[in-house]
């Protein structure tokens, strides 16, 4: 669709207000949100991004309506190995359970960020150079291949993600937190909190993740304002998706066999674009289907004991908060 400066800005002010919304309505400040309200919360999200896509058929656009939905629905999907990594990252760095919903919003936030640059340079790369989307379909296809004959879930050092050793050597860290603050005046110099560090590996994990789904939404449409629309859609809500599947995501399995297909079949597609166009429907069939069937046969077959241990990312217990794995502090840090 031709989306003019109007669309993109009422999408963007959109964005901001929802975010404003989540904010102040989900989780204030030292609340720890109820499973009741993270339940409404992320059906009022869902609901939100399906009247969006509703929005675009009535305004006669339904062959975007129907690539926003179905690169909603698939982005959405692969949010929820986010959350499972993020809550690795929470307990390597023993960040209380009271604040972390704020890590997500900041997150979010430098997520987005983040992710517009990383579409609109996908996007250029793929207008001037068509085979691009060949090296997308083959990245999707080792990723999946990968995550499904992955048995054992990786330990998850937040040293080793981009960003947060930078963060340490331009700022002196604390040696805890200091609630949900990010910087604080000590010893009469402002210095960083291990709660910026926390976010930063958050936004920057987020990114990661990122080279697998935008390349695969790049594989339902190319048209940058839905591609950017289906990712914004999905982030929003993942503060009540997080509290939603705290703890739960065990019985959740098989998932990560289901995602894996659904990458595959993302490649595949891609692949094979210039033979067989796969229709936008078929395409949104498939990924509802694999994500009902992936669920009902992780409820249906609950994990033995002689399972493998995490099973890949997407699976075991939530990490509790603990003694932090990783240094909190650098450079003579208060």
């Amino acid at each position: 669709m031709d989306a003019g400066i109007t669309l993109w800005a009422g999408l963007i002010i959109f964005v901001i207000i929802s975010l404003a919304v989540d904010m102040l309505l989900f989780e204030k400040r030292d609340e720890i949100a109820s499973m009741r309200r993270s339940v409404i919360f992320s059906i009022a999200w869902i609901a939100v991004a399906l009247l969006f896509g509703v929005g675009l058929f009535v305004a006669g656009e339904s062959d975007a309506g129907a690539e926003f939905l179905t690169g909603y629905v698939l982005e959405r999907s692969l949010s929820l190995d986010n959350v499972f990594v993020f809550a690795l990252i929470f307990g390597a760095m023993a960040v209380p359970t009271v604040v972390r919903s704020t890590v997500l919003l900041w997150g979010i936030v430098g997520a987005l960020v983040l992710r517009a640059i990383f579409i609109v340079a996908g996007a250029a790369l793929v207008e001037s150079f068509h085979w691009v989307l060949y090296v997308f379909g083959a990245i999707l296809l080792f990723t999946g291949v990968r995550m499904a004959l992955t048995e054992e879930q990786e330990e998850v050092d937040p040293d080793k993600i981009p960003g947060t050793k930078l963060v340490r050597r331009l700022f002196p860290v604390t040696n805890g937190y200091r609630e949900d603050r990010l910087f604080v005046h000590e010893g009469g110099r402002r210095v960083a909190t291990p709660l910026l560090v926390v976010v930063v590996a958050v936004a920057a994990a987020d990114v990661i993740f990122a080279v697998d789904s935008i390349p695969a939404i790049f594989g339902i449409t190319t048209d940058t304002f839905i591609v950017f629309a289906a990712n914004a859609f999905a982030l929003l809500g993942l503060r009540a998706l997080y509290r939603l599947l705290d703890g739960a995501q065990a019985k959740f399995h098989l998932l990560r066999y289901g995602l894996a297909f659904l990458l595959v079949f993302i490649g595949f597609k891609m692949l094979i674009e210039d033979l067989w166009h796969i229709p936008i429907g078929l395409s949104l069939g498939v990924i509802i289907a694999t994500l009902v069937i992936a669920t009902l046969a992780s409820l249906l077959r609950p994990p033995h004991d002689g399972d493998p241990p995490g099973g890949g990312p997407g699976t075991g217990p939530l990490p509790t908060p603990g003694p932090p794995q990783v240094p909190l502090s650098a450079g003579g840090g208060q």
